[in-house]
């Protein structure tokens, strides 16, 4: 296939914008910019940030710019939100699924050694599950067990929690309108801010309703945020923003020092450019290992230069939003050559230098400084040096290849500030990291645990959670089922790339924003393996036999929300006997296929039952197989089927509708019982006897 873009170069859209030097250059179209590229040559560079600020001044003016939204008490923290994860409320360092609980302590604890902790997280909830029922964004916050309680620890443990809009949703179930839930649910948490999912800004509208029910509410958007909203959004998520070859300045920082931008290309693997840009800016990153489901991990050079950029930026905020910005500031020509640049951030005599290193090589020079200048990160880059030098006209500090540095200096007669020593005692912990490889995590299939329940002496020929049962004689299956004989076979596998990828690794490594057709066309794969017996696999288990099932075992699940939400009491709802049961989770089908002496079939067996003519019960469902993996991060099943439902409206969301028997469809699975929908049920599969 021949695409119109290259993938892996930043399209247009994304390219910083040059800024004119000449004299009565129309600086108003600096407004569109996401960074303001810089020049190459040094000699432009005090023409280029007089023209900088000129157009801040003038831009200021026109919108009539106030800065009154930064003056609320409850959304000053955002000007210090340093670093912010995305993650997977299902995640599993955030939830234990053996344990059925919230692990924010866990979650935290990884944050803090490889990143240096977190101010604040997204808890991203829906996408990409909804769809996949009727239910819409705000049930998929509302109807989670201990999400409160979760807010509560995130918040005793001093970070501030996002929730996630989707604009998008309008095929779901409909509630009240989006202003109003919206609105209900950050009152209700509490939340401390809203991520704008697809939306660079929210209307005024919204804004105004937020604002009245969490005061001090910090709105986040997507992207490229207009100049006139900088005005009542304090973040924004600064997504594929692509830097010039000498660094940028981010315009919508510029124009107001305490708007937050954080800096994330998620589907990288080397973050070294965004990173040097968010800290010669002087503003966040975005920390997003997990994509939708899928591994992008940061490497531990990366994580490293975090955990040392914020460690500092924490302590010399005051610096950052108050002090004099210099972007560029100047060196010395053989910095210049080897790829080193800087920002100075100065006032009453002490200034932070901010140093990137774009090269391949370690650079070690002097900073033109008058006083003591101290290199923060050690000359050594191993510990921190607490060594002094007095000279007046420079001092020498290392800045690492693909990296940062960082030093102080204090003017003769000035004092250092009392932050420095604290500041040092926790650099000393934090030596550089040159490992830049990938951390791979590969998914594997889960081995299901028994289920509990006096389920082993009815009908089937094996015992409760057996997790391998023996073959089974072939008159003792359903005489409906379809029989797939022992041998090898070999299966064409047909998809919709989502962002959450298939089996093993990113859709979309080291692309820019994937735009059709890289995402959401339709594909293709192809399976092979072998029945070393033949299988067994029978329609989907019905409402009737479901209930049967609970009658005679006294099953009862180890977390019970939505477990056969549709029936009244232990029993199915009138005139449905014969339908698909649903409202039921991987554990709760698999109890059920013990019971019988059988198992959940595999996406595979499923496959080649179907194409073997095995009927289908109605209304159609999913159904779940024994073919639930995880990374140790996230936890996924594959459905096969379809169903009859089918959310309309928007791509983003699940698959819906009958389809193909060879069609999967990946589903992250949620806990507390949120894995059961009105729209997944299950059939059961038996080892027969015979040849191996």
């Amino acid at each position: 296939m021949t695409y119109s873009f290259d993938p892996l170069v930043p399209r247009p859209i994304d390219r910083p914008t040059p800024v004119p030097l000449e004299d009565g250059a129309d600086l108003a179209a600096l407004d569109e910019a996401k960074i303001f590229a810089a020049p190459d040559d040094p000699a432009d560079r005090p023409a280029w940030r007089a023209r900088l600020t000129a157009w801040r001044e003038g831009a200021r003016r026109r919108h009539a710019y106030d800065g009154a939204a930064y003056e609320r008490p409850g959304a000053r923290w955002a000007a210090r939100c340093f670093t912010v994860a995305q993650v997977w409320l299902w995640d599993e360092l955030l939830y234990s699924f053996d344990d059925h609980r919230f692990t924010p302590e866990r979650f935290l604890d990884d944050a803090r050694q490889r990143f240096g902790g977190l101010d604040a997280v997204v808890l991203w909830h829906a996408y990409p599950v909804i769809g996949i029922d009727d239910r819409n964004q705000w049930d998929f916050y509302r109807d989670v067990p201990g999400l409160t309680g979760l807010v509560e620890d995130l918040h005793a443990a001093g970070v501030k929690v996002f929730v996630d809009y989707n604009p998008w949703d309008t095929g779901t179930r409909r509630g009240e309108d989006d202003l109003t839930e919206l609105a209900a649910l950050v009152r209700d948490l509490p939340a401390d801010g809203v991520f704008l999912d697809t939306l660079k800004k929210a209307d005024p509208e919204l804004v105004d309703s937020l604002e009245r029910a969490r005061p001090g509410i910090v709105l986040e958007g997507e992207s490229k945020l207009a100049v006139e909203r900088i005005v009542d959004h304090n973040a924004s998520w600064a997504q594929f923003f692509a830097d010039s070859p000498v660094p940028g300045v981010l315009r919508a920082h510029w124009y107001e020092r305490r708007h937050m931008q954080h800096h994330i290309r998620r589907w990288h693997r080397d973050h070294a450019e965004e990173l040097q840009s968010a800290w010669l800016n002087g503003v966040g990153v975005m920390v997003w290992e997990v994509v939708f489901g899928v591994w992008v991990g940061w490497n531990p050079r990366d994580a490293a230069t975090v955990r040392r950029m914020v460690t500092v930026q924490r302590a010399a905020t005051e610096l950052l939003l108050e002090a004099e910005w210099t972007p560029l500031a100047e060196i010395s020509p053989d910095a210049e050559s080897a790829g080193v640049y800087a920002s100075t951030f100065a006032r009453d005599g002490v200034t932070l230098w901010a140093l990137v290193n774009r090269g391949d090589a370690d650079w070690s020079g002097s900073l033109p400084a008058d006083g003591s200048v101290l290199d923060l990160f050690g000359t050594g880059g191993d510990g921190v040096s607490t060594a002094r030098t007095g000279d007046a006209k420079a001092s020498a500090v290392t800045v690492r290849a693909r990296s940062i540095g960082a030093a102080l200096a204090v003017a003769p007669g000035a004092s250092e500030p009392d932050w420095l020593p604290g500041l040092l005692e926790r650099l000393a912990t934090m030596p550089f990291d040159d490992d830049a490889r990938f951390p791979h995590r590969l998914a594997h299939r889960v081995t299901p645990v028994p289920p509990a329940g006096p389920a082993s002496a009815q009908p089937g020929t094996a015992p409760a959670g057996a997790e391998t049962p023996a073959p089974t004689p072939a008159g003792l299956v359903p005489v409906d089922a379809a029989v797939v004989p022992a041998g090898e076979y070999v299966l064409t596998v047909r998809h919709r790339a989502r962002e959450t990828g298939m089996y093993q690794g990113a859709p979309y490594v080291d692309e820019w924003k994937p735009l059709v057709p890289r995402l959401h066309d339709a594909r293709t794969l192809q399976r092979d393996g072998r029945l070393d017996r033949p299988v067994a696999v029978a329609r989907e288990i019905t409402n009737a036999e479901f209930a049967a099932f609970v009658d005679a075992t006294g099953y009862r699940p180890a977390v019970a929300h939505r477990f056969l939400a549709h029936f009244d009491g232990d029993r199915p709802p009138a005139g449905r006997e014969d339908e698909p049961v649903t409202f039921v989770d991987l554990d709760d089908a698999r109890a059920y296929c013990a019971w019988r002496g059988g198992r959940l079939p595999t996406e595979d067996e499923w496959q080649l039952a179907a194409e073997r003519g095995l009927r289908r019960r109605t209304p159609a469902v999913w159904s779940w197989t024994e073919s639930e993996h995880s990374d140790g991060r996230t936890r996924f099943a594959m459905l096969k089927g379809g169903s009859a439902h089918e959310s309309e409206g928007s791509e983003w969301y699940f698959d819906g509708g009958v389809r193909e028997p060879g069609f999967t469809a990946k589903l992250l699975v949620p806990g507390l019982g949120l894995a059961r929908s009105s729209s997944i049920g299950f059939r059961c599969a038996w080892t027969l006897e015979g040849e191996r």
